[in-house]
């Protein structure tokens, strides 16, 4: 192999090692996920992340220099969103190759969801088909704006800081399907508890949004539906 070749081979490399140097951090990673559910500005992504914004500010710098964020200013302030649905689904993806390769992710996982019960494995157009039939209502527990952004078709909003003031708005003669950002977030399985305790049939649902975009399931917006 000639010197040339192997010069510019490793730069396609060092370019490929850009992204993988960018996701070489928990909070940064965090970040993508909380992308993932919508847009948001700087300061919003820092108080859900638990960091400073000039913290924040940095590892954005970083996500957007290896092409996986955008950013625009909107009147005071700056608003970010992922470069594209594939950085969604390459989320997803690194995130099942760990979950299928490191055997401390699962532990990590238990411990997040502190004894909760497990998530359901769901097939993405039969419970969209069982909802239109009404045999089953499907629980949207995000906060508002990221329902807006995106959401399973036909799911209703009723965030989870909200819910205890509003199960007179759910049949109790159907099952419930609640879900939130996906595996790692608990907004979904406290909804579970909290409406079994009130004789609830309700079960977690194991997918988000992003899940459902990397199956490549329709996903709702306010307006309008996208493939």
């Amino acid at each position: 192999m000639g010197t040339a070749h192997r010069r510019h081979k490793d730069a396609v490399y060092e370019q490929l090692a850009r992204v993988g140097k960018a996701l070489a951090s928990p909070k940064r990673l965090d970040l993508l996920d909380l992308l993932s559910q919508a847009p948001r500005t700087v300061e919003d992504l820092a108080d859900l992340a638990g960091l400073g914004v000039g913290n924040t500010s940095q590892h954005l710098k970083v996500l957007r220099e290896a092409g996986l964020v955008e950013s625009e200013k909107r009147g005071l302030y700056v608003t970010c969103h992922l470069a594209g649905d594939d950085v969604a689904r390459f989320l997803v993806a690194m995130r099942r190759l760990a979950e299928e390769h490191l055997a401390e992710l699962p532990m990590a996982m238990r411990r997040v969801l502190g004894g909760k019960r497990p998530a359901e494995a769901v097939d993405g157009p039969e419970l969209v088909a069982r909802m239109r039939r009404g045999e089953v209502v499907v629980l949207d527990v995000r906060p508002p704006e990221e329902y807006r952004s995106g959401h399973v078709p036909g799911a209703r909003s009723i965030p989870l800081a909200e819910l205890a003031a509003r199960l007179a708005e759910l049949p109790t003669d159907v099952p419930v399907v609640a879900y939130c950002r996906g595996p790692y977030c608990v907004y979904a399985a406290d909804a579970v508890d909290l409406l079994k305790r009130h004789g609830y049939d309700a079960t977690r649902m194991d997918q988000g949004v992003a899940d459902w975009r990397s199956h490549g399931w329709p996903i709702e917006t306010n307006e309008e539906t996208h493939p």
